[in-house]
């Protein structure tokens, strides 16, 4: 496996996009419906941030350490300032550990959380597509309430 197509700083770069967007989409939503609003048997906003917080810096940190640590998705963050300092302070640590793994590492085997032994690079994917996906979510919520999303393609930071 090669991760020739795309260098390390630049897939450290998209991801970062994406957080920057995603942390657009947290603060668009009014507080009360962030904890509140969902759709039949989806989660609440609040719940899927939850399990994206949950899941990226744990799991980095696993990898660096080589370190196989259960799921903890039981965080306890109940505002949306809370959510946010939260996922403001994830960010520079998903970097600092981003860039503690070496890329010939990449197609190395690791286990993440006991459950998913794949190569850390589909790993590194698996945080990126999830973060993306409830992020959809996030987009229709807030469609359904009424509030324009920010435009799927601007990741730069604001």
């Amino acid at each position: 496996m090669s991760t020739s197509l795309i260098s390390k700083h630049d897939l450290l770069t998209h991801w970062l996009g994406h957080r920057n967007l995603t942390r657009r989409v947290i603060e668009k939503f009014p507080e009360d419906q962030l904890f509140t609003f969902h759709v039949e048997n989806m989660r609440t906003f609040a719940d899927l941030i939850k399990e994206l917080l949950s899941l990226a810096v744990p799991g980095l940190e696993g990898i660096v350490h080589q370190e196989t640590k259960p799921y903890d998705h039981d965080l306890p963050y109940n505002t949306k300032e809370a959510l946010l300092q939260a996922w403001d302070e994830a960010t520079p640590q998903i970097e600092k550990l981003f860039l503690q793994i070496p890329e010939e590492r990449f197609p190395e085997d690791y286990n993440l959380f006991g459950q998913y032994n794949f190569p850390i690079i589909y790993n590194i994917l698996y945080f990126i597509d999830n973060e993306v996906h409830h992020r959809g979510q996030g987009f229709v919520y807030l469609r359904m309430l009424g509030i324009e999303p920010p435009f799927f393609w601007d990741r730069e930071k604001n």
